[in-house]
C-alpha cells in the first residue's frame, strides 16, 4: 500500500499588497531622511532667534522616524492563518489531548460575579468533549459571593450544556446568547425554560451581592462555605479549593447523562506580609493546582470579562498544536482581544489596527506577544522548557488518578499549593511559571518563552474566539495604557531586554517588532515637544519649517500627507470608520501626553527604588448614566484626575497660541497673512489640528453640564492662580517682544529716538555703569532730556547715577532722548527703553467671550514687561555695584601696596642715615 499523503491542519499566506506596501516604506523612508538632512544643515546660528527649538524639532522628528522605523518591522511581512478544523477531527477524533481553562478574577466589587460566571459557563461548553475539559477559577478576592455564583453556575450547567449541544448555540456565555437572540429562537419552549432557569440563577446572585452576603439557607446547603470565617478579606485569607464538579466521578452528569467537566474554585492564600504577585500569582498557582486534578497538556487563559465566542476555538487551536511536520516548535497560540461593547466610532480608540495589522505582522517574524488572556498554551513551555528539535512534546498523557478516596481530603493537600509560602526558596516566577516582577507578566513571560527557541501563532478567526469589555471613560483608557506601556518599558530596562537577552535567539525584525511596543512610553517627550514648542515660536513669529516657495518643503508635505493617508486607508482596511479614525487620533494624542508620562515618570522612579510595581484592576462596572454617554459617544471627563490636568492644560494653551495668532494677524496686524502663509503654514496648520482634535475637551471644560465635563478640582487646576493664569502666563511671556536696552559708551553727547504711537506708556530706566579710569569714581552722573514729536520738553534729569520713570505719550511721533556726560571721562550707560499699548477692552467690545480674555492677557503681558524691564534695571544696578565694589577693591589694594612701599622706603633711608651718622661719629673719634 502506497504512503499516505500528508495533508497539513493549516495553512500560511503571506498578507496581500507587500510589495505595493514597500514601495510606500522606501518612498517614507527617502522623504525621512531628506527632513533630517534639512534639520541638520539648516540650523540656526548661535544667536539667532529659534536656534534651540530648532535643535529640539531636529530631535524630536529623529525620534519620529527612527519609531517609525520600528513599526515597519510589524508591516513588512505580514502572515494569515487558516485552520482545517474537519482535517483533525477525521486523523484525531479519539485522541484528543485534554485542555485546562484558566479563569482569573480579582475583586467581586469591579468584576461583578455574574459576569464571572458567564465567562465560566461560555468555556465549560466549549464543543469539546466533556470529560477532557476542565475549568479552573481563580478568585484572588476568596469571596464568598463569587464562590455561591459558581455554585450556582455549577448547578445551571446541568441544563446549559445539553441545551447548547442541542441548539448547537453561538454564542455560549448565557447573558450574551439571550441578548442576541432572535424572535424565532424566543419563541421556542426550551429557549423559554432555560432562560427562566438563568434569570432565577442571576436574580440570586444579584440579591446575594447587593446586600453583600450569601443567605444562611445557601450555606446550609453546601458545607464548602465552612471555609469562610469572619475574619477573611480580600487581602488576608486562607486558601481554599473546592471542586464543584469533577469528571472522573461517575455520578457528575447533566440532564442528559453526559458527563460534565471538571469545575474547580481556588483562592490562593495572601498575607498582607507576604507579596502576592498578582496575577501571575494567580496563574501560577492554578498550573500546580491543575497538575494535581487534570493535569492536561494545553492550558487556555482568559481574563473574567472575556466570554468564549467562538465554541470550536479548542478544535482550531489544536490544528496548530497537532500537525505532524510543523507543530513541534510552536509554544503558544494567541486570539486578538475584541470587545463586545465599542461603540460605532470607537470613541476612545481601540485595538483595532494592531489586532488587523501589526499582530499579522509580527507572526510573520517568529510569532506574537502573549498579551494575558484569549490564549492556549502548551503547559511544558510554562514549565520552562525549552525547545528542541528531537524531543517532541507528546499531547496525550494520561489523566492524574485520584488517590484520595475522600473530595476533601484531596481539597486539602492540594490547598497547600496555593498557600503564600510555597513558592519560598523555588524557582517559581524566574524560571518555572509566569515572570514576576513586571506590570504584564504575560508579555515578559512570552518574550523568555520565544528566547528558549519556541515560536508562537497569531490566529484571527471570521468568527471572534472571544469577545470582552472595552473601558467606558476616558480616565480607564488612560490608566490601562499607562499600566501596559510603563510594563513594556520595565521590561526593555531589565536583564529580559529583547536588545539583550533576545539577541542571537530572536530574529532581527522579531526584536525590532518587541521594541516597538517597549518604546511606547518614551514617545511622550518629541510627542510633547511638537504640542507646545511650535505653537508658541508661532506667537513670536518665528518658522520652524521651511517656506512654501523652499523645494524642502517638498518632504514635509509628502511626508505628512502620504502618513495620514496611509494611516487612515489602514483604519478602513481594519473594519473601521472614518469618525472611528479621527477618535483614533485624538488617543493617540492624549496616550502620549498623559500616560505615557506617567509610565515612563513610574518606570525610573522604580529603577531608583523609589517606587514599587502596581496592578490596577480596570472596572467593569459602569454608572447608567456614564454608559449611557458612551453610547451617545460621549467622552467621559468626570474624574479628577492628574492625566486631565495634563490634557485641558495642553488644549488651552494651543488654544491661546491659536488665538493670539489671529490677534496679531486681524487685529495688531504685526505680522502679514502674506508673511504667514509663505514661512509658517505648516505650524499653523499643526496648532490649529491640536485644537481641533481638543473639541471635545473644549466642550467638557466650558459648555457641557452633565456629569462627564471637567470636574471642577481639575478645572481649578487649569483655570485658577494655580494652572489658568500660569498658561496665560507661559503664553504672553514668550510672546513678549525684547525690551529695547543697549549699553553704550558716552563721551560727550549721545541721543537715541524710538517711535511711540499715541496712547502708549513709555518706560524708561538708565544706569551709569563705570568709567574709563579704574582710578576715576565720582557721583556727578550724567543728564538726560527727553523731548517729544514736537521738541517739547518731557523730562529733564540732571547729574544722575541712575533713575528710571514712564510717560504716557500723548502724541504720535518718533521721541528722543539725549544723554550728555559733564564728566572728562568716558561713561558706560545702561539703557532701557519700552513703549507699550494695551486697549483690547476698546478693540473687542462687542465680543463678550473674547473680551475678558483679551483684556487678562494684556494685563498680564504688560505685567511681564514691567518685571523684565525692571529686572534689567536691577541688574544693571548689580552690575554698577559690582563695578564699583571692584574699583574701591582695587584702590584699597593700590593703597596698602602704596603705604607699605612708602613704609619700606622710609625704613631703608632711616637705615642709611643712621648708619651715614654712625660712620662720621666713628671717624671723628678715631681722629
Amino acid at each position: 500500500m502506497g504512503k499516505l499523503k500528508y495533508e497539513p491542519l493549516f495553512e500560511t499566506k503571506k498578507a496581500k499588497g507587500r510589495i505595493l506596501y514597500r514601495l510606500f516604506a522606501s518612498s517614507m523612508f527617502c522623504g525621512i531622511i531628506l527632513i533630517w538632512i534639512y534639520r541638520l544643515c539648516n540650523i540656526p546660528k548661535p544667536g539667532e532667534n529659534g536656534r534651540y527649538g530648532w535643535i529640539g524639532m531636529l530631535g524630536a522628528e529623529l525620534w519620529f522616524g527612527f519609531y517609525w522605523l520600528l513599526t515597519q518591522s510589524l508591516r513588512w511581512n505580514r502572515v494569515h492563518r487558516h485552520t482545517f478544523r474537519d482535517r483533525l477531527l477525521q486523523r484525531y477524533e479519539d485522541e484528543l489531548p485534554r485542555v485546562d481553562v484558566f479563569v482569573c478574577t480579582a475583586d467581586p466589587a469591579i468584576e461583578p460575579p455574574i459576569m464571572v460566571i458567564n465567562t465560566v459557563l461560555s468555556v465549560i461548553a466549549y464543543n469539546y468533549p466533556p470529560e477532557k475539559l476542565s475549568v479552573y477559577l481563580s478568585d484572588d478576592a476568596g469571596s464568598e459571593l463569587t464562590f455561591y455564583a459558581l455554585l450556582e453556575a455549577s448547578r445551571f450547567s446541568k441544563h446549559w450544556l445539553p441545551y447548547c449541544k442541542k441548539f448547537n448555540v453561538e454564542p455560549r456565555s448565557p447573558a450574551a446568547y439571550f441578548t442576541s437572540s432572535s424572535l424565532s429562537d424566543q419563541s421556542n419552549a426550551d429557549f423559554s425554560e432555560i432562560k427562566r432557569l438563568y434569570e432565577d440563577m442571576a436574580n440570586r446572585i444579584d440579591d446575594a451581592c447587593k446586600t453583600e452576603k450569601v443567605s444562611d439557607q445557601a450555606k446550609l446547603e453546601y458545607t464548602g462555605f465552612s471555609k469562610w470565617d469572619s475574619y477573611s478579606s480580600k487581602k488576608n485569607h486562607a486558601a481554599i479549593l473546592q471542586i464543584l464538579i469533577d469528571s472522573r466521578d461517575e455520578d457528575t452528569k447533566d440532564i442528559d447523562g453526559v458527563t460534565l467537566p471538571t469545575l474547580v474554585y481556588v483562592a490562593r492564600e495572601k498575607h498582607p506580609q507576604h507579596f502576592h504577585n498578582f496575577k501571575a500569582g494567580a496563574m501560577n498557582a492554578l498550573i500546580r493546582v491543575s497538575s494535581e486534578i487534570s493535569n492536561a497538556p494545553v492550558i487556555l487563559s482568559v481574563d473574567c470579562d472575556m466570554y468564549s465566542n467562538n465554541s470550536n476555538s479548542i478544535q482550531e487551536v489544536l490544528c496548530f498544536f497537532m500537525d505532524e511536520e510543523r507543530s513541534h516548535d510552536i509554544a503558544f497560540v494567541q486570539f486578538p482581544q475584541s470587545f463586545e461593547n465599542t461603540t460605532k466610532n470607537e470613541v476612545y480608540g481601540s485595538l483595532r489596527v494592531i489586532d488587523e495589522v501589526e499582530f499579522h505582522g509580527v507572526d510573520g517574524n517568529g510569532g506574537p506577544l502573549y498579551t494575558g488572556t484569549g490564549c492556549f498554551h502548551r503547559r511544558d513551555t510554562l514549565y520552562g522548557r525549552e525547545f528542541s528539535k528531537e524531543a517532541k512534546i507528546d499531547l496525550k498523557s494520561a489523566c492524574p488518578e485520584k488517590t484520595e478516596k475522600d473530595v476533601h481530603e484531596l481539597e486539602e493537600r492540594l490547598e497547600r499549593l496555593a498557600s503564600s509560602t510555597y513558592e519560598q526558596n523555588t524557582q517559581w516566577g524566574n524560571e518555572i511559571g509566569l515572570k514576576y516582577g513586571c506590570p504584564v507578566e504575560d508579555v515578559l513571560t512570552g518574550l523568555t518563552i520565544q528566547c528558549k527557541g519556541w515560536k508562537s501563532v497569531y490566529y484571527r478567526p471570521k468568527r471572534k474566539a472571544f469577545l470582552g469589555l472595552t473601558a467606558t471613560t476616558l480616565d480607564q483608557i488612560l490608566v490601562q495604557h499607562k499600566r501596559w506601556s510603563e510594563g513594556d518599558l520595565n521590561i526593555l530596562l531589565s536583564k529580559y531586554s529583547p536588545i539583550r537577552y533576545g539577541l542571537g535567539k530572536l530574529n532581527f525584525c522579531h526584536m525590532l517588532g518587541y521594541l516597538t511596543y517597549c518604546l511606547w512610553s518614551p514617545n511622550f517627550l518629541a510627542t510633547l515637544y511638537y504640542s507646545i514648542v511650535p505653537s508658541l515660536y508661532l506667537l513670536k513669529g518665528i518658522s520652524l519649517f521651511p517656506q512654501v516657495s523652499s523645494k524642502w518643503f517638498l518632504p514635509f508635505v509628502y511626508v505628512i500627507i502620504a502618513e495620514l493617508i496611509y494611516s487612515f486607508a489602514e483604519f478602513l482596511y481594519s473594519g473601521g470608520t472614518i469618525l472611528g479614525w479621527w477618535n483614533e487620533q485624538r488617543i493617540w494624542l492624549y496616550k502620549r501626553t498623559s500616560s505615557y508620562i506617567f509610565a515612563f515618570l513610574d518606570t525610573m522612579l522604580k529603577l531608583f527604588g523609589s517606587s514599587n510595581t502596581t496592578f490596577i484592576v480596570t472596572p467593569k462596572v459602569t454608572d447608567d448614566d456614564v454608559l449611557l454617554r458612551y453610547k451617545q459617544e460621549k467622552m467621559e471627563f468626570g474624574s479628577a484626575s492628574p492625566m486631565l490636568t495634563i490634557l485641558s492644560t495642553l488644549a488651552m494653551l494651543n488654544l491661546f497660541c491659536l488665538v493670539g495668532l489671529v490677534k496679531e494677524l486681524i487685529l495688531t496686524r504685526e505680522l502679514g497673512l502674506k508673511y504667514v502663509f509663505e514661512t509658517m503654514v505648516l505650524q499653523v496648520l499643526l496648532c490649529g489640528i491640536l485644537v481641533f482634535v481638543n473639541l471635545p475637551l473644549y466642550n467638557a471644560l466650558f459648555f457641557r453640564q452633565d456629569k462627564g465635563k471637567i470636574p471642577s478640582s481639575t478645572t481649578m487646576r487649569i483655570g485658577s492662580l494655580k494652572g489658568w493664569i500660569l498658561v496665560t502666563i507661559l503664553v504672553a511671556a514668550w510672546s513678549c517682544g525684547e525690551v529695547y536696552g543697549i549699553r553704550f559708551v558716552i563721551d560727550r553727547e549721545e541721543c537715541f529716538s524710538h517711535k511711540v504711537e499715541m496712547g502708549e506708556t513709555v518706560h524708561v530706566s538708565f544706569v551709569v555703569i563705570k568709567s574709563e579710569g579704574s582710578w576715576h569714581y565720582n557721583e556727578e552722573g550724567v543728564d538726560l532730556v527727553v523731548k517729544g514729536p514736537s521738541g517739547e520738553q518731557i523730562h529733564d534729569f540732571r547729574d544722575k547715577i541712575s533713575e528710571k520713570t514712564e510717560f504716557v505719550a500723548h502724541h504720535e511721533g518718533v521721541y528722543r532722548f539725549c544723554f550728555t556726560n559733564k564728566s572728562p571721562y568716558h561713561e558706560t550707560i545702561d539703557f532701557d527703553l519700552h513703549a507699550a499699548h494695551f486697549a483690547y477692552h476698546d478693540e473687542h467690545a462687542k465680543d463678550e467671550h473674547f473680551k475678558p480674555l483679551f483684556e487678562n492677557i494684556g494685563q498680564l503681558e504688560e505685567a511681564l514687561y514691567n518685571i523684565q524691564f525692571e529686572q534689567h534695571w536691577l541688574e544693571a544696578q548689580t552690575d554698577r555695584q559690582a563695578i564699583v565694589n571692584e574699583i574701591m577693591s582695587k584702590r584699597a589694594m593700590y593703597k596698602a601696596l602704596f603705604e607699605c612701599s612708602a613704609l619700606i622706603g622710609v625704613s631703608v633711608l632711616q637705615v642709611y642715615l643712621l648708619k651715614h651718622l654712625f660712620e662720621r661719629k666713628l671717624g671723628q673719634s678715631r681722629v
